[in-house]
C-alpha cells in the first residue's frame, strides 16, 4: 500500500469512492444478517461460526483407543527392537531417616525464628 503523500488527487478520489462503496455494501450486509439495522464499516463485526460441538468419547472407547495406540507403539517398537525398559524400584526412606530430616528443618527453622526475635 502506497503512503497518502504519494498518491494523486486523482487516486484519493478513487479511494474515498471506493470506501463509500465499501461502506454502503457493508451496511446492506449488517442489514441483511442483523435483520434491519444498518452499521458503519467501524461498527461492523465478524461474525463468527458457531463453535462445533466436539465428540466426546466414553471411557470404554477411550479406553480402546489407548489400548489400540499402545499395541501399535509395541509393534513399532518390536520391529526396530527397541525393549521397554524395566522399571526402576523406586527407593524407600525408613522412618529413622525421615524423623532426622525433619528434626533437621525444625532446627532450621527455630534459627530463623531466633534471629528475627520471634
Amino acid at each position: 500500500m502506497s503512503n497518502l503523500s504519494t498518491l494523486t488527487s486523482a487516486q484519493f478520489k478513487r479511494a474515498a469512492e471506493i470506501k463509500e462503496q465499501l461502506e454502503t455494501l457493508t451496511g446492506e450486509l449488517a442489514a441483511l444478517l442483523d435483520g434491519g439495522v444498518i452499521a458503519s464499516v467501524s461498527a461492523v463485526e465478524v461474525v463468527a461460526e458457531p463453535a462445533r460441538k466436539k465428540g466426546k468419547f466414553s471411557a470404554a472407547g477411550l479406553a480402546r483407543l489407548r489400548a489400540a495406540q499402545k499395541a501399535r507403539w509395541a509393534r513399532v517398537h518390536a520391529a526396530q527392537g527397541i525393549e521397554k525398559p524395566a522399571k526402576k524400584a523406586r527407593r524407600k526412606m525408613s522412618a529413622a531417616g525421615r524423623a532426622k530430616i525433619a528434626a533437621g528443618a525444625r532446627a532450621r527453622w527455630a534459627k530463623v525464628r531466633a534471629e528475627k526475635g520471634l
